[in-house]
């Protein structure tokens, strides 16, 4: 076995690892909302999730793979460069995920291949195109998905009224349930596709696929696309706790019908940007969305937490970026000297993440922290800390 094809493989891996980070990064923005109004208990959400995630392997192309696996020039992505940028996303989504912040992993990884390829290359090495196709995501979905959640969340509240139901309706919970999975579908849909891409611009430099018949697509072998709806799937099930505590409990006060109108409104951007090979970020229009149904709902947003979620989003591509950038060159110095380097750097975050992922919140934690039936009965005030203009009347 070669040292190329040795390469490739533990490379494959650890794309799937950041797979696997980004199924537990950003579970919270499939079952956030339905945790926080108690439509699924907690304990069972990541499952119903994870069983989404992977059902979009059957029906969904590879558009957004081919997006992303140019974004670095084939001439360019070497396993140098793929290393460093999956070492980057992958440190980048465990850093926020500690601190509880939703982020972007679509923008981890485009900022790690970003920094890699300019190290490696300059800027000719970069796709722009593919990039400015990013950049537009970063944009439209935050501000679609607030849009279509603030008027969905008064289409519900004018059938509410009509039919005199409270704010916890059984039906609005089963809407929150359809739409979560739709939302689960699509983020199966467009994030395992951003792993796909990544080893099939691997396969690509190393020469284990083409490009395809059209001369601007590439090829993405089958057994890459089922890898990788399995490995965001299984990270989805892991589930990422602290990520679904902030999106669901801390951003604002959520109800069935306002949780329907979040999920509503982050499902049509993410299928939206999907169906057009853009690939946006699930936490960016997720988030959004919460914060839209909240405000159309008079309990406002902790504008604190939101405003900490924003800059996160901010310096994700910037920082992801640099990190890839230092991991490529600190490759490039003399072998023993990188191996020793690169090796105690790798061993050290390793060993970070794992007391990390062993001393986090759990599905009990969240769980106790949310209001009990009987009090999502009641119109809940908006959080000591939310600035709302008070109740819809």
């Amino acid at each position: 076995m070669d040292i190329l094809l040795i390469s490739v493989i533990v490379l494959v891996a650890l794309a799937l690892i950041f797979d696997f980070t980004n199924g537990f990064h950003d579970a919270a923005n499939t079952v956030a909302t339905v945790v926080a109004t108690r439509a699924l208990p907690a304990k069972w959400a990541p499952a119903f999730a994870a069983v989404f995630n992977f059902l979009a392997y059957f029906v969904v192309g590879t558009a957004v793979a081919s997006t992303i696996a140019k974004t670095v020039d084939s001439k360019f992505a070497g396993t140098a460069v793929v290393f460093a940028a999956l070492f980057a996303a992958v440190a980048w989504n465990y850093i926020t995920w500690h601190l509880g912040m939703p982020s972007s992993s679509s923008h981890a990884i485009i900022g790690g291949l970003v920094g890699a390829g300019l190290a490696a290359g300059g800027f000719a090495a970069i796709s722009w195109d593919s990039v400015s196709k990013a950049a537009i995501g970063i944009v439209a979905s935050p501000a679609v998905a607030i849009a279509i959640a603030f008027v969905a969340f008064y289409l519900i509240l004018g059938i509410q009224r009509l039919l005199k139901w409270h704010d916890n309706h059984p039906v609005f919970k089963g809407l929150q349930l359809l739409s979560s999975a739709a939302l689960s579908f699509g983020h199966g849909a467009n994030d395992a596709q951003k792993t796909m891409g990544v080893i099939a611009a691997l396969l690509l430099g190393a020469g284990y696929t083409s490009v395809g018949a059209d001369g601007k697509s590439i090829e993405v072998p089958e057994w890459v696309a089922l890898a990788s709806y399995s490995a965001i799937a299984i990270g989805t099930l892991w589930g990422g706790w602290k990520i679904i505590e902030t999106m669901g409990l801390k951003i604002t006060t959520l109800h069935a019908n306002s949780g329907a109108a979040a999920n509503i409104g982050s499902t049509t951007a993410i299928f939206g940007a999907t169906s057009m090979g853009v690939p946006i970020s699930t936490t960016h229009a997720a988030a959004s969305s919460v914060v839209g149904a909240g405000v159309a709902s008079g309990k406002g947003a902790n504008w604190k937490v939101v405003g900490e979620m924003v800059l996160a989003w901010v310096v994700t591509i910037p920082a992801a970026c640099a990190i890839s950038f230092i991991m490529f060159r600190l490759t490039q110095l003399p072998t023993a000297l990188a191996w020793i380097t690169v090796g105690t750097i790798v061993a050290a975050f390793t060993g970070w993440a794992i007391w990390a992922m062993l001393h986090t919140i759990h599905a009990d934690d969240v769980e106790a922290e949310i209001p009990s039936e009987n009090q999502l009965e009641k119109p809940l005030p908006a959080h000591p800390h939310l600035s709302g203009h008070g109740p819809v009347e």
